[in-house]
């Protein structure tokens, strides 16, 4: 079973699903490293003029797997802080793959977007949250991951009481340390076909 789907529904425009909707489409490494592959061969794809990133099911991603993380690709040998550290890149390289491709990316966020889920989306040139996603709030940060800072970036120095306002829809946002607060609302919601739903 492949955990990223590509598709082309359209000319010139394809879609990226992360499949494992029995996990809420969780961050596994399993997930991750196709999913960069995938994105950095639409970023060569000179035919293609727009990537959309959705999940499937009824979630777009739900953050780390903290359940069964999938295989860390060449570690072996490695020391546990060593492992940690290449786990970090491993994620940071799908965040600079997203900014740096020439198309942009559309992220039609279909559902939850919580954790690292939350950041994907976040550097998604441009967010549509799904009609589900918009009646659930179901967005939520966990803030306090340093090395994805696609979410700090967003909140302005002077002003951080507002809670991201220029990110997504949500109804809580919350990390360690029980802190919680209210984030802004998605502009739009996106159609149910883009986001791969019916």
């Amino acid at each position: 079973m492949s955990f990223v789907l590509v598709d082309r529904p359209r000319p010139r425009v394809a879609r990226v699903t992360l499949n494992r909707p029995e996990r809420m489409n969780a961050m596994a490494f399993d997930v991750m490293v196709p999913l960069r592959r995938a994105l950095e061969e639409l970023g060569r794809d000179t035919a293609i003029r727009v990537v959309v990133l959705t999940g499937a099911g009824a979630g777009f991603c739900s953050g780390a797997d903290l359940e069964d993380p999938g295989a860390l690709p060449d570690v072996d040998g490695l020391t546990m802080p060593t492992i940690a550290l290449r786990s970090m890149e491993v994620l940071d390289a799908i965040v600079l793959t997203l900014r740096t491709m020439h198309q942009p990316v559309l992220g039609a966020v279909n559902g939850p977007a919580i954790g690292g889920g939350l950041c994907l989306a976040a550097d998604c040139d441009v967010r549509l949250a799904s009609p589900a996603a918009v009646r659930s709030g179901a967005v939520a940060a966990v803030v306090d991951w340093p090395e994805l800072d696609s979410l700090s970036a967003m909140i302005p120095p002077t002003n951080t009481s507002s809670a991201m306002p220029n990110t997504m829809n949500a109804n809580r946002t919350g990390g360690p340390g029980g802190r919680t607060g209210t984030a802004g609302a998605a502009p739009r919601a996106a159609p149910p076909a883009l986001c791969g739903t019916r």
